[in-house]
């Protein structure tokens, strides 16, 4: 399964390798209780929130590890 900027933050979790990478760049996410909450948003939009301590240059990141599983 390929990831992009565009896939969901529950695609993201629900695969064991791409929940690492997330794990990676934001520690601890994966227990956070807020979550679920952004399930249904892209990683994309996701990173415009800025209480998810993701920003640009940390999305490009989780990206191009994501591209490579």
């Amino acid at each position: 399964m390929g990831f992009s900027e565009k896939s969901t933050l529950k695609e993201v979790m629900e695969n064991e390798s791409s929940k690492a990478v997330m794990e990676k760049h934001v520690p601890g996410i994966s227990t956070n209780p807020m979550l679920k909450m952004g399930y249904s948003m892209s990683l994309k939009k996701v990173s415009g929130i800025p209480q998810t301590g993701i920003n640009a240059e940390k999305l490009k990141a989780i990206l191009d590890d994501l591209s490579k599983l």
